[in-house]
């Protein structure tokens, strides 16, 4: 991930913004269709191809799976309502121009003696061709998922569907050894002696995974709709205040807690409080006693859920090697910028002029200051009234990869105070909260910088003006060309000060000669 010293005008040594690559632009829109066990789904990507935006996404929970390790065969009504769906998207990706479909089918079509009859069934009907595929290419595609959200990931994925659940091994940013087995829900159903026999079972297939994955992951990534159930559950259990699922983290004695807890309450109840569908709930008891086993087995010091799987994964598929190294964080941040600021590119003229305020910071913490100085003006159209509220809100919610939770707080106030000098009396007060006062206090430093070098000049602030800071000294100051000076007034110096308030500093403005 870009996170070190800028080798190039761009900030990073891959050149010009990905979405300027002819290569990143064939990505622009790409349709999956994606034929699970459970859920039949249809995603399009747009956008930045680094960091997709989706524009459009619809799934049809059929149960395809339902019954079949008792008759062999796909599920009937399933089968039925899947052909439906796999038509309407097909239709609906010609009207969008994302043809042709990537189509892959998973553990249900491919276990199913009638899965080759409904393969041909959905290519003569539909024109599209269903590739099935088998439990390790599932693995692989599902960890290069995670990789679309976490380059250099390290760590165990474990994507869960309804028939199946399949292990794969991260490390640097590779994927490793792949293993799948019969732990989905719907196949877990048919286990016949009750709860009992259930997590034996488990039981004795999680010790032969582990066996052949190792033990010694220290993080786990959980791809999977009924993992999604489950950490949103969490969230709900602890009150935690930031409903986005990707990137959740959650510690095994907590997850313990919450399984626990689903078993104590009425799924109807569950329902309402989440607003999670009873198709889905309905698989996670049974998930719940998988995922107790696999933190047993497998021991992981931490968890994060990761809303990218198969689906991203067959995306990643396509990128060329140099476009899977970028930062999802910054692409996406210099797309929004290209498509709605007002002046798109004085980001990084921005973030050079303030980049004196951060140089003994961190890569991390720089890599944040850029993204922050590329989106400060993506939510101009804004009511003034609202502007801040709607930046914090873009950033803390918006689909954004490569961020994990304390961050997306920390670039969401560092914008908040890009329109806005103090946060007290926020509604969002709940959420500031997940990151300690010092992380505040940096991005409400950020955010007055990024107000003062806006509110400056609308030309590259940087040949008007220069920032020196000596956080020693506590001393901060403004050196002006004669330009500069013109356009220094009351309210940029307004700004400027406060900026320095922020960093408790004494605020000194000198007049130099012309930068040239």
């Amino acid at each position: 991930m870009d996170g070190g010293e800028p080798q190039s005008d761009d900030w990073g040594p891959f050149g010009r913004p990905l979405f300027d690559d002819p290569s990143a632009r064939a990505l622009s829109r790409v349709g999956v269709v994606d034929v699970g066990s459970n859920s039949v789904r249809l995603v399009v990507f747009d956008g930045a191809a680094r960091s997709p935006a989706y524009f459009y996404n619809e799934k049809i929970m059929c149960a395809l799976g339902a019954g079949l390790g008792e008759t062999g065969r796909l599920n009937p009504k399933g089968r039925a309502r899947a052909l439906a769906a796999i038509r309407r998207f097909q239709l609906l990706a010609e009207g969008m121009g994302a043809l042709p479909l990537s189509a892959v089918a998973t553990a249900a079509v491919r276990e199913a003696e009638d899965g080759p009859e409904f393969r041909d069934e959905v290519e003569r009907e539909t024109g599209l061709r269903l590739y099935v595929i088998d439990g390790e290419e599932e693995a692989r595609l599902s960890a290069q998922g995670v990789l679309l959200g976490w380059p250099g990931a390290d760590g165990l994925v474990c994507d869960i569907g309804g028939s199946s659940m399949e292990l794969a091994e991260l490390r640097d940013g590779e994927v490793g050894r792949c293993i799948s087995s019969p732990l989905g829900p719907l196949k877990l159903q048919n286990i016949r002696g009750g709860r009992k026999a259930v997590k034996a079972h488990v039981r004795a297939v999680m010790e032969e995974l582990a066996e052949h994955m190792g033990r010694e992951h220290k993080r786990l990534y959980l791809v999977g709709g009924s993992w999604r159930a489950i950490a949103r559950l969490d969230m709900e259990r602890r009150g935690y205040p930031l409903h986005v699922l990707h990137e959740y983290r959650m510690t095994p004695r907590a997850v313990t807690e919450t399984v626990r807890w689903i078993g104590e309450h009425e799924l109807s109840e569950l329902r309402a409080r989440t607003g999670t569908s009873l198709a889905r709930l309905s698989l996670v008891p049974l998930a719940g006693v998988v995922l107790k086993q696999l933190l047993r087995s497998f021991r992981p010091g931490e968890i994060a859920v990761s809303s990218y799987g198969l689906r991203e994964g067959l995306l990643y598929e396509q990128m060329p090697q140099k476009l899977r190294r970028r930062d999802p964080l910054i692409e996406a941040a210099r797309f929004a910028e290209a498509r709605d600021a007002r002046m798109p590119g004085f980001g990084r003229q921005l973030y050079r002029f303030i980049e004196p305020l951060f140089k003994s910071a961190p890569p991390q913490r720089k890599r944040m200051v850029r993204a922050a100085c590329l989106l400060h003006d993506v939510t101009w159209r804004a009511h003034p009234d609202y502007r801040a509220e709607v930046c914090f809100d873009n950033a803390t919610r918006a689909n954004l990869g490569g961020l994990t939770h304390q961050e997306r707080i920390w670039l969401g106030l560092a914008l908040l105070h890009r329109y806005k000098n103090s946060r007290e009396g926020s509604r969002f007060a709940p959420l500031f909260a997940l990151i300690d006062e010092k992380r505040q206090r940096e991005a409400e430093i950020t955010g007055k910088a990024m107000r003062f070098g806006a509110m400056f000049s609308t030309e590259a602030p940087e040949d008007l003006a220069r920032l020196k800071w000596q956080p020693k000294k506590r001393v901060l100051t403004l050196t002006l060309t004669p330009r500069g000076a013109g356009l220094f007034g009351e309210v940029v110096e307004a700004r400027f000060r406060s900026l320095a308030a922020a960093l408790e500093a004494e605020a000194v403005v000198r007049h130099g000669r012309k930068r040239g």
